[in-house]
């Protein structure tokens, strides 16, 4: 089951289910982006913020920090609305894989794929695993791994 942006935003634990597929709108990679990010998290490594010494490395050119594109991941996924008034905690990162490298001027997206659940009463809901694909404009995969998110439940929202 495909789902794009269109839908309901603020899904329920229980409306989750293995297969479904959401895929996020674009966003494109700038050099304002990469220097902030630098700033923010004082990782000013020449691969990033360095054109001249970039020309010299296997990729020819500045290359987005890792955590910045996982970063901007969150965002595109957050900006789906599918986990709006309805996300408990971002629970987990598992098996996360850096695979190629965001250049300025990539656009990037998100496949998601739901791969399952666990009702967990205890905190009114439950988890959710989503497998993450973050391609490029290519639909060449970028990095890609696995979010655990905790969901509430419809039954703990419809009591309060």
């Amino acid at each position: 089951m495909m789902i794009s942006s269109s839908f309901r935003r603020g899904l329920y634990f229980e409306e989750f289910n293995a297969g479904q597929q959401i895929v996020t709108p674009g966003r494109t990679i700038t050099e304002a982006d990469i220097v902030h990010f630098a700033g923010l998290s004082g990782d000013f490594n020449q691969i990033h913020v360095d054109a001249n010494f970039s020309k010299n490395t296997p990729f020819g050119q500045r290359v987005a920090h890792g955590l910045l594109g996982m970063a901007i991941a969150s965002g595109l996924a957050t900006r789906t609305g599918l986990m709006e008034g309805t996300v408990m905690a971002f629970r987990e990162i598992q098996n996360w894989k850096f695979i190629k490298p965001i250049f300025i001027g990539d656009t990037i997206y998100v496949e998601m794929v739901v791969i399952g659940t666990k009702e967990i009463r205890r905190i009114g809901g439950g988890s959710v695993e989503i497998e993450l694909s973050v391609k490029n404009q290519k639909d060449e995969t970028l990095m890609k791994g696995v979010w655990n998110v905790l969901m509430a439940s419809k039954s703990t929202a419809e009591q309060s």
